[in-house]
């Protein structure tokens, strides 16, 4: 018996003009993505770092392979035999109205080893070491600046071995090797596992990466803003109980939650900043203020985030992300990834755990080079 589809086919034209458009998915045969870029990018197995990369928002298609080396359409073994000058690499095409060069280098850098130039994790051989192909000189000034940055933060322990070689071509790997992470899924899982990619990454960035992932970008300047910043004291508990309220010291030291639309900020309109009750630091300016709807005072980011210490808080089902002032290590809310633009966040902070001061007595408080705040 024969059934009628009930849909229409795409006519040839159609066909091509799609194909024109999309290219091959995974044989990087057809033609660039119309108004896309591409970053070639080479971080030990391509399998893991295909799988990391596409998780980027942004990136339209990776696409595993080689380059670097002299050999035409190199096959897996021959690369793999190190002895074609070809390191295995991945293709990752990207839309740079959604996400930027740096970014893509962001997310490739959160997920390798980028300071060994001898293998990667298990996979040894310099057909697996990091690089970074570049393709114009913009990427090349791009790579160059964002790898002095991170060397200078010292997150990953040792200095960068990454190398910048200019790109010159790329074959794609095998069928069999693409989305191998998906079509593959307990092999894939098991050689992960078993190469210590996250066992390493883990020690590198903290076990909450997966929770509360912070980009190295974020990593970058929150250093630079420690380093902008004057030290405040912790007062003694015994100073600290006999200053606070039972409220302010329950939130603050107990790490508790005020009632929301009854506490004194949520719908405080007066312009100045609020500062730790406990340590007295600048946290929040009334400029960066705004009604959540929540009853709690919400900013869209703070003053100097070299006054803030987040992390990873688990006492509900869910975990979220505490907020915490960095010399005086008061509990004063959580941040949110549901406000408004420029930043997306939103802090939400307890009343209580804050102390207001207007604009007009900045000066004599002690906070006037905050003045400039409200400049108009």
């Amino acid at each position: 018996m024969k059934v009628k589809l009930k849909f229409a086919l795409p006519s040839v034209a159609l066909l091509a003009l799609m194909a024109s458009f999309w290219g091959s998915a995974k044989d990087g045969s057809g033609p660039p993505l119309k108004g896309y870029e591409v970053a070639t990018l080479a971080g030990g197995c391509f399998w893991c770092t295909e799988s990391d990369l596409e998780k980027l928002p942004g990136v339209l298609d990776v696409v595993s392979g080689y380059s670097g080396g002299e050999l035409e359409n190199p096959t897996y073994k021959q690369v793999s035999s190190g002895k074609t000058g070809h390191i295995e690499v991945i293709e990752v095409k990207y839309d740079p109205k959604a996400v930027s060069y740096e970014q893509v280098l962001d997310q490739f850098f959160r997920h390798i080893d980028p300071t060994d130039d001898q293998g990667s994790f298990v996979d040894r051989g310099r057909h697996y070491r990091p690089a970074i192909f570049y393709h114009n000189d913009v990427q090349k000034q791009i790579a160059q600046r964002f790898m002095t940055e991170i060397d200078e933060l010292g997150i990953f322990k040792k200095p960068l071995k990454t190398e910048l070689i200019e790109f010159e071509k790329f074959w794609p790997a095998e069928e069999y090797h693409q989305d191998y992470y998906k079509r593959n899924k307990i092999r894939y899982n098991y050689y992960r596992y078993a190469s210590g990619r996250d066992q390493y990454l883990d020690g590198i960035f903290g076990e909450s990466r997966k929770d509360d992932p912070k980009t190295l970008r974020q990593l970058i300047d929150e250093k630079k803003a420690v380093s902008s910043i004057k030290p405040y004291a912790k007062p003694s508990d015994d100073e600290i109980k006999s200053k606070l309220s039972e409220l302010q010291y329950y939130v603050t030291q107990e790490e508790g939650t005020e009632r929301a639309f009854r506490n004194e900020y949520w719908d405080n309109k007066r312009d100045g900043i609020y500062v730790d009750i406990v340590s007295g630091e600048p946290l929040f300016s009334s400029t960066d203020k705004y009604k959540s709807g929540t009853g709690w005072p919400s900013f869209t980011k703070p003053i100097n985030a070299g006054y803030i210490v987040t992390k990873t808080d688990y006492h509900l089902v869910y975990p979220r992300t505490e907020v915490r002032s960095r010399f005086g290590d008061s509990h004063l809310g959580h941040v949110f990834k549901d406000g408004p633009a420029p930043t997306g966040l939103r802090y939400c902070m307890n009343s209580a755990a804050m102390r207001f001061i207007a604009k007009e007595d900045l000066e004599k408080e002690g906070y006037a080079e905050y003045l400039y705040l409200f400049d108009s």
